[in-house]
């Protein structure tokens, strides 16, 4: 393994941690007073800001019209659907359902690229596939009746689209990715992102002037949008330029082991033996999943 490909692994799983943590600190954000609909707009236009600046010291590149558009729909799939409906999913279900849900998005990826990329269906993928949705399906059901007070079905729901539209980002736009700087291809996508989301989001922004959080609300949201987006997009980017689109999705796996133990270990939620039995469906799903490719490509 050369230095390359070991450096993208290391970006990936650090991305995968800041992530880990974004249930919990995003949700005690959320229940301080902190909307939905506010917390997502200020994680895209100050993502935004700071990769515009950041482009400054970056060289300078041209972007194609064509190229511009695909930006356009890029930055649709990866932040508008998969912030804004991750935001609103976390406002409504518990951190821990959140993490686990995320562990979705390495089947989901799989099942696409067999479709668009033409990548084998073998029999072992199948049935890693089909123990991943055995485990969301339960996981989404436990929340029917608000068992613990603590997840909701639409919230579950919502989580689930946008580990979907992030699964259609990673492999419809392989090809852009390789084409342009990090922060040339963020700064677009991430302008794009707050273009689209500000109309929706304008009233409840100008509600806030009003109010008055304290300081630890705003170092939440502070970690929200460097953290969790400015960083975390950066890694996953440099993994995203070596590594296939099944290998990056891999590393949400990470992400439900640093949220949901976070979470547990704070109070903020219960990890009952429900979400155990889903948890453990879909991490097998997912190992099994990605174990076939390997053993395909190796082929």
């Amino acid at each position: 393994m050369n230095h390359k490909i070991i450096k993208a692994h290391l970006a990936l799983a650090g991305a995968g941690c800041i992530w880990g943590l974004m249930s919990p600190v995003g949700k005690a954000a959320m229940d301080a007073g902190i909307t939905n609909l506010s917390l997502a707009t200020m994680r895209m236009v100050g993502a935004a800001l700071c990769f515009w600046i950041a482009s400054l010291f970056a060289p300078e590149e041209k972007v194609s019209r064509k190229d511009l558009i695909l930006l356009f729909f890029a930055g649709l799939l990866s932040i508008v659907f998969n912030q804004g409906l991750f935001i609103f999913g976390l406002s409504l279900t518990s951190p821990v359902d959140a993490t686990i849900i995320t562990t979705s998005l390495p089947i989901m990826t799989m099942i696409l690229a067999a479709l668009f990329l033409k990548e084998p269906a073998t029999p072992v993928k199948i049935l890693g596939v089909s123990m991943g949705a055995a485990g969301a399906l339960i996981l989404v059901l436990s929340n029917h009746n608000g068992a613990h007070g603590s997840g909701n079905i639409w919230g579950d729901l919502m989580c689930l689209t946008a580990q979907f539209s992030f699964a259609c980002y990673l492999t419809i736009f392989k090809g852009l990715i390789g084409r342009y700087h990090i922060f040339t291809l963020m700064k677009w996508m991430f302008l794009y992102a707050s273009i689209c989301f500000i109309p929706f989001s304008f009233h409840d922004l100008s509600g806030m002037s009003t109010q008055h959080f304290p300081l630890e609300v705003w170092l939440e949201v502070g970690y929200v949008v460097l953290f969790g987006t400015f960083f975390a997009y950066i890694l996953i980017l440099v993994g995203q330029k070596t590594l296939r689109p099944t290998i990056v999705s891999m590393y949400n796996y990470v992400q439900p082991i640093v949220g949901a133990g976070v979470s547990v270990w704070i109070g903020m939620s219960t990890f009952g033996w429900t979400k155990g039995i889903a948890s453990a469906l879909i991490f097998t799903g997912v190992y099994i999943v990605t174990q076939s490719k390997a053993r395909t490509i190796q082929k």
